[in-house]
């Protein structure tokens, strides 16, 4: 059988004793994990017969012997976002018809509210005593579901993106193979598994390949910089965010990341500022990939002898891209325009959403990703930005990214954001709003002028403005309608 689940049972039924996860709490064997979801599985049949079972519970070992339990059933995973704010985390509870959630005590003190209408089944008070009952894994399809991943998103409700047992077994296939990964490969984790990078790059990969994963449910630069000195992973992947996070650890240096093959930067832009400073402190290359979560979600990823520095590299196995123009027109190698994807990992749909579905999704099965770039001659992606967020200034198209990446490598910023206003002469002005580097001074005038070194002078932001903290969704992604809701409210005051 086709499905995402055989891969992960066979290595457990193969290495049984070796390691698969250590988390916060406790180290799991493969033979840990399946007893576990064999358990689990029991309660899950006894407690509901619908075909959705949610999942609340905190990145570690708990999750994947959960969402093994699920698929033993043949039933579809829907982990639920702890990080968003009760109302949202209902509207996923009730969109998803669900009537049983598995979570955990502790998780549910830590949120203070829990999912109303369900029944919860929280891990901790259920006994694992015994020989779990034998199954076979229930007979499904490559078709059928196996995932319901609720976007975070920047704008709107959230989206419930379809994941098939193919779109996700294809998926951690083609990743093994392109960034050539072995069981003897260590993964230290830290990103959420209700998000689509977590779920399967770290969750689903390693556990399919046979390797260990080190699990923490809380990113902090230095406890990260401390797993990383006891357990010397291979492979670190993580957001933007959190690899300029780490270069705040003041007493971090090269030698705790000697024994990393492969830092990976994916679901956001990677400023080049970034990039830089981790190669000169650390001498780590962080290899920029792309994915979507309507994708399963990886696309493309630099290698590590093909690498090139500001593309997100090339198209992993059986995945296909081109460039498109406002009409649809498939554009020639190094020409901009929208990117659109086809393959084996493009999502069945959105749940519930049919119309949408087929705004995103044309006949020939190319989905519509909504980012700006271009593939070089060499077949290097390079995403330019979302197209909605460009600016159209006297004519000429600017995205914020390009500004941004200016405004990133100012010694006294932290990170920015850039939106336009709008102008009755030059259609949009750019707008900048700024984080400071921790102790700076915010000199406007100075922001300007350096723009002015590196920028045309229609793309210099009109206005720099000061802003203590960016406003990011749970995944780290800017919330720029949140930025133009103030912009336009300082101006009618």
């Amino acid at each position: 059988m086709r499905t995402v689940l055989w891969p992960i049972v066979r290595r457990a039924l193969r290495q049984p004793r070796s390691i698969a996860v250590v988390d916060d709490q406790r180290t799991w064997r493969y033979v840990d994990l399946l007893g576990g979801a064999l358990h689990v599985a029991k309660y899950i049949k006894a407690a509901s017969d619908n075909p959705h079972v949610g999942v609340l519970l905190p990145t570690g070992g708990a999750f994947p012997m959960t969402m093994l339990a699920t698929w033993m059933l043949g039933r579809t995973l829907v982990p639920i976002n702890y990080l968003l704010s009760a109302s949202e985390r209902q509207y996923i509870t009730e969109h998803a018809g669900l009537d049983l959630v598995v979570t955990a005590g502790p998780m549910l003190d830590f949120l203070g509210d829990e999912p109303q209408g369900v029944t919860l089944m929280k891990l901790d008070e259920l006994s694992f005593k015994g020989i779990p009952p034998l199954r076979l894994p229930a007979v499904a399809s490559a078709d059928d579901l196996a995932a319901i991943l609720y976007t975070s998103g920047t704008s709107g409700k959230p989206k419930g993106v379809m994941l098939t047992h193919e779109n996700l077994r294809s998926n951690i296939e083609a990743s093994a193979e392109h960034i050539e990964l072995t069981r003897a490969d260590c993964f230290l984790g830290v990103l959420p598994q209700f998000h689509s990078f977590g779920l399967t790059a770290l969750t689903i990969l390693p556990l399919s390949v046979g390797s260990k994963t080190v699990y923490t449910a809380r990113f902090i630069p230095k406890q990260i910089i401390d797993l990383f000195r006891k357990h010397k992973p291979d492979i670190f992947m993580g957001i933007p965010q959190m690899y300029s996070a780490l270069l705040t650890a003041k007493d971090a240096g090269p030698d705790d990341f000697k024994s990393l093959r492969l830092a990976v930067s994916g679901g956001g832009p990677l400023p080049m500022a970034t990039f830089d400073q981790f190669r000169e402190r650390f001498d780590v290359a962080i290899h920029e990939g792309y994915g979507l979560t309507e994708t399963s979600p990886v696309v493309s990823m630099n290698q590590l002898n093909q690498h090139r520095v500001g593309s997100v590299g090339r198209l992993l196995p059986g995945c296909s891209a081109c460039v498109i123009d406002d009409h649809g027109k498939k554009l020639p190698a190094g020409e901009e325009g929208e990117i659109a994807l086809a393959g084996p990992n493009i999502m069945k749909g959105y749940y519930k959403q049919p119309e949408l579905t087929a705004e995103v999704i044309r006949d020939d099965g190319y989905f519509i990703t909504g980012d700006w770039g271009k593939l070089d001659e060499d077949g290097y992606l390079f995403i330019t930005g979302r197209k909605k967020e460009m600016l159209i200034i006297g004519g000429e198209n600017v995205f914020p990214r390009e500004i941004e990446e200016v405004l990133d490598r100012h010694e006294t910023v932290a990170a920015s954001a850039v939106i336009g206003r709008e102008d009755p002469v030059r259609g949009e002005l750019p707008i900048a709003y700024v984080e400071m580097v921790e102790g700076a001074t915010f000199d406007e005038a100075a922001l300007r002028a350096f723009c002015r070194q590196h920028l045309a002078g229609f793309k210099v932001p009109r206005e720099i403005l000061l802003i203590d903290k960016l406003p990011r969704n749970p995944t780290g992604k800017i919330l720029r309608r949140e930025l133009i809701a103030m912009t336009e409210g300082s101006t009618n005051e």
